[in-house]
């Protein structure tokens, strides 16, 4: 099968999680399809980025969105109706390009990642699959309860569009896939069924179990620029951490990631450390007694999850996150609804290394069993053959 992939972004570095997804899902696909890439980029310059898809593609095709278009095609989207995730993505040149590359690969299949494209291949006559990837019109909807007065209208808007064209770009599309029941569940329209399941994975072989000095207590990680893990990284420091410090006052804290806003970085102190960027993030997990992923908005599958139990790291996490994941409370990961039960469970853990291995080691059986990317790959692939 020759596949055009078409992403509003280039999938490297992986420090976002639709990136992750579509790299993991481009390295399997190329074993069963000639793969061409084309990739919106409104990020400049990627050093290495080429070199580390090659070896997955026929062809990489790279469309930058120049700023000046974006905030012109932002602005034309408030007076079209647009929801501004598909006006920030869409122009007009990008369109053109992507016309006469599909004219000269005649793909035998194309494969979107997100709604932000789906614009670009309305009416192409090739079969054609959506990823949705998460329920963007819900996540918007949970941020705007915790905006300010002066943005929680805009997040509404923003909610109230996206469910409209959730529903209005179905029809584009043969097939149609998501990240999680809970997000197939969150859709608002008929036919909501025909959306199959493909989880994220985790690679096993790169997240590994490996002995090291455990010279932090709890440990987040994530974009955190992105508002779920600002929320989540606050929560955690200033709701929960302070009644674990009741009980282990010299508790240290590490927050690993991209992108750091003003307001993590302002949660930094003697023993909570906001690390940035990390090149490899699999010493952050090592160094870590205790993961702990307090999510209250947001929508998807979990990778900092998947990513810590596959290095036999224990977690704790909200019934929101939990959803998603599927894993067995108490068995395999610890689940809590309120600051009162984070700070039990992190002591819990902290204080018992037997009950700790043993969560560890059920966890690790249930990610390994439950999310291989391999396995997720080989179903959206054969989605992509089936017949409508």
């Amino acid at each position: 099968m020759k596949l055009l992939m078409l992403l509003s972004r280039i999938p490297y570095p992986l420090e976002k999680g639709d990136k992750l997804r579509a790299y993991h899902q481009l390295r399997y696909l190329s074993q069963f399809c000639e793969v061409h890439l084309c990739c919106l980029n409104d990020a400049g310059t990627v050093p290495g980025a080429e070199e580390a898809l090659k070896p997955f593609c026929k062809s990489i095709t790279i469309i930058p969105l120049k700023r000046r278009n974006v905030l012109w095609n932002l602005s034309k989207a408030l007076f079209t109706g647009l929801p501004m995730q598909v006006g920030y993505f869409y122009n007009c040149a990008a369109h053109k390009e992507i016309s006469l590359l599909i004219n000269e690969i005649s793909p035998d299949h194309i494969y979107c990642q997100l709604l932000r494209v789906a614009k670009y291949v309305k009416g192409v006559d090739i079969p054609k699959t959506i990823d949705y990837q998460d329920v963007f019109s819900k996540g918007y909807e949970r941020q705007a309860h915790n905006r300010s007065w002066f943005s929680k209208p805009v997040f509404y808007r923003e909610a109230r569009l996206l469910k409209k064209y959730e529903e209005r770009i179905f029809p584009w599309f043969d097939h149609h896939c998501i990240i999680s029941e809970p997000d197939r569940q969150e859709l608002s329209f008929s036919g909501k069924d025909r959306v199959e399941i493909i989880h994220n994975g985790v690679d096993m072989e790169y997240f590994v179990p490996v002995e090291h000095v455990k010279d932090t207590d709890i440990l987040f990680t994530g974009n955190m620029n992105y508002p779920p893990n600002v929320m989540g990284a606050e929560y955690l420091v200033k709701q929960i951490l302070p009644l674990v410090r009741k009980s282990l006052p010299g508790v240290k804290v590490m927050i690993a990631g991209a992108n750091p806003s003003q307001r993590v970085l302002s949660l930094a102190s003697e023993n909570i450390i906001v690390t940035g960027w990390m090149d490899d993030i699999r010493p952050a997990f090592a160094r870590s007694r205790v993961f702990v992923a307090p999510m209250t908005i947001g929508t998807g599958l979990q990778n900092k999850l998947l990513e810590a139990m596959s290095m036999k790291i224990p977690c704790i996490t909200s019934p929101l996150a939990n959803a998603a994941l599927k894993a067995e409370a108490g068995i395999d990961i610890s689940v809590c609804d309120s600051p009162d039960e984070y700070a039990a469970s992190v002591i819990d853990l902290l204080g018992h290394p037997e009950k700790t291995l043993q969560q560890t080691n059920h966890a690790y059986e249930f990610v390994k069993g439950h999310y291989s990317w391999e396995a997720e790959t080989r179903k959206l692939f054969q989605l992509m053959q089936a017949v409508r």
